[in-house]
């Protein structure tokens, strides 16, 4: 089916995210685990341009190494024009073009903003016309956290993560993000975490199979109190990422004498975010790390999820 395109080109701008807080529970018969997560999406964007052509194509652009992203069906936002054109009966195709920001492997989610804003940029391009909710069920099937770089804001995460509601976040909260040239595998960090609960001689159910977000977070986030969000940010996936990358914890110690008031890795890292006061706080952490050979970025959430410009 040949659907009306709706202009020459769209261009969808998606953001990152971090883990406020990431419970991680068993490993289920299908290798996935039970995830309780807070996702914020913060002021570091992909933006995705679709133009119309007779097939698929796809150029990155902003990256040092090209290499590090994958220029066929094994890129997401590949995979999700695709799914799209799949969903419709689209017979047509699209010229992506991608400007990264987010850095790769860094556990901020880049290449699932790519698959949202890809997602996004379509349906308006083809004129397909579906539903946030059609397009959430999409973004599902093409990993757990594209479908909250739809959405963005804030939001909890359960299931494998791609389970989402809303969470009331007031105000602003300002990260200093220290994010790694040398990116850090999801599924090696997730493979330690088994391996030293294995080692620590957890039970069966110890951790559990499900799980919840713990209320002190939520409540932090609703008051929009960066330091009582500071005493609950946690993430079970940090004792495994620190193990693959000693050096992120140095990282957070330099954060906290910098003046942040706390941090944690984000994701399976190997970013670290650095949770702080106030913008000038935040600048100022930013400044001291610059000083230490480090390259911070100063962002701030909650920001809206995949959206046009323009």
């Amino acid at each position: 089916m040949s659907l009306g395109s709706s202009s020459e080109s769209v261009h969808v701008r998606a953001p990152g995210k971090i883990n406020v807080y990431l419970g991680v529970g068993g490993r289920h018969d299908d290798g996935y685990h039970a995830l309780a997560t807070v996702f914020q999406a913060v002021s570091l964007y992909e933006d995705v341009i679709a133009r119309p052509s007779a097939g698929f194509s796809i150029v990155v652009k902003g990256l040092e190494d090209p290499s590090t992203v994958p220029l066929d069906d094994r890129n997401l936002a590949m995979r999700a024009a695709k799914l799209l054109a799949a969903a419709a009966g689209y017979d047509g195709g699209v010229a992506l073009e991608v400007r990264k920001s987010v850095p790769v492997a860094g556990g901020m989610g880049g290449g699932s903003a790519d698959a949202a804003a890809a997602l996004v940029a379509c349906d308006a391009l083809w004129g397909t016309g579906f539903s946030q909710a059609r397009l959430h069920d999409l973004a599902a099937r093409l990993g757990a956290d594209v479908p909250f770089a739809l959405h963005g804001g804030t939001a909890v995460g359960t299931g494998r993560g791609d389970q989402l509601n809303p969470a009331l976040a007031r105000g602003r909260f300002d990260w200093v993000l220290v994010t790694s040239e040398q990116g850090l595998s999801t599924p090696t960090v997730y493979g330690r975490l088994d391996a030293l609960r294995e080692e620590e001689g957890a039970l069966a159910d110890d951790p559990p199979l499900s799980l919840d977000v713990p209320i002190p977070v939520l409540q932090a986030l609703r008051s929009g109190d960066a330091e009582s969000l500071a005493e609950s940010l946690h993430n079970d996936l940090q004792a495994a990422a620190v193990h693959e990358r000693p050096d992120l914890e140095e990282t957070i110690v330099h954060g906290l004498r910098a003046g942040a008031l706390h941090g944690i890795v984000s994701g399976s890292g190997p970013t670290v975010a650095l949770l702080c006061a106030d913008p000038e706080g935040a600048q100022q952490v930013q400044s001291a790390l610059r000083e230490t050979g480090l390259d911070p970025l100063h962002v701030h959430g909650p920001v809206p999820g995949a959206r046009i410009l323009g």
